[in-house]
């Protein structure tokens, strides 16, 4: 099974970038975007349901303002917007979406921002986010987590580590949310399969920033243990440009 996560930093930015051709290619199971920045009724149904994948959109209620939405081959079982909290559910923050073996969060989690002002919007969503994850282990199903999450974890996941302590997301306490979930079990896909320095999701569009590789891997795949014995790969797909972000991708046997 291929699962793709994106951050698109706007579907229709993107498209003009050749996110269909991308999609097109991919023959993937579930593709994930974040940041859509875009309301449904906007776009064109070639956008709205790729290649007639089963659709679903998570729009916050400010326009041209983040928002997910889930691509699916298969139907899932279940759909659930949101995590139950008009804070973050307005801001079209968490597609849940239910296939039989898991149950998929894609997630766009909050930027803390270069004053810190949404740090402690940041920390509540963290908090909500884990509690959604423990009740979906609790009930006996796998999770798996993916999206922009807006926090490279350790020094190892960003280029300029010791320029960056004081900056949205590398603060400590960003960084201790996924210490802490790691440290409870859940995987981080990637570092499951590679412990090696320069690799990234991100990068700043300044001049020359990506050609140079001066990056943060702030988006990631999160699995509960349980899911360890199907994860088969997790790659970056940094050749694809059409956003600051690359796609990031899982493979599960």
């Amino acid at each position: 099974m291929k699962i793709l996560s994106w951050n698109v930093n706007g579907i229709r930015a993107c498209q003009q970038h050749g996110f269909l051709d991308w999609f097109a290619k991919q023959d993937a199971d579930i593709v994930c975007i974040q940041e859509t920045k875009a309301q449904l009724e906007q776009l064109e149904d070639e956008l709205a349901r790729p290649l007639g994948y089963h659709a679903h959109w998570h729009a916050a209620a400010k326009r041209g303002y983040s928002g997910v939405a889930t691509f699916s081959r298969r139907r899932p079982r279940r759909v659930e917007p949101g995590i139950g909290i008009a804070s973050f559910d307005r801001e079209g923050r968490v597609l849940a979406v239910e296939f039989p073996g898991f149950v998929l969060l894609n997630a766009y989690f909050p930027n803390t921002q270069h004053n810190h002002a949404r740090l402690s919007y940041k920390l509540r969503f963290l908090r909500a986010m884990r509690r959604r994850m423990d009740q979906i282990r609790a009930s006996g199903r796998n999770v798996i987590v993916c999206g922009d999450y807006n926090i490279a974890h350790r020094e190892i996941d960003l280029a300029n580590p010791k320029s960056n302590r004081d900056n949205a997301g590398f603060l400590p306490q960003e960084r201790s949310w996924l210490e802490r979930t790691t440290r409870a079990g859940y995987i981080d896909c990637f570092r499951h399969f590679c412990s090696e320095p320069g690799h990234y999701t991100w990068w700043s569009y300044r001049a020359g920033v990506r050609e140079r590789n001066v990056g943060w891997r702030i988006d990631h795949f999160l699995v509960n243990p349980e899911l360890r014995r199907r994860l088969r790969s997790a790659t970056h797909q940094i050749d694809v440009l059409g956003s600051d972000h690359c796609p990031i991708e899982l493979q599960l046997r």
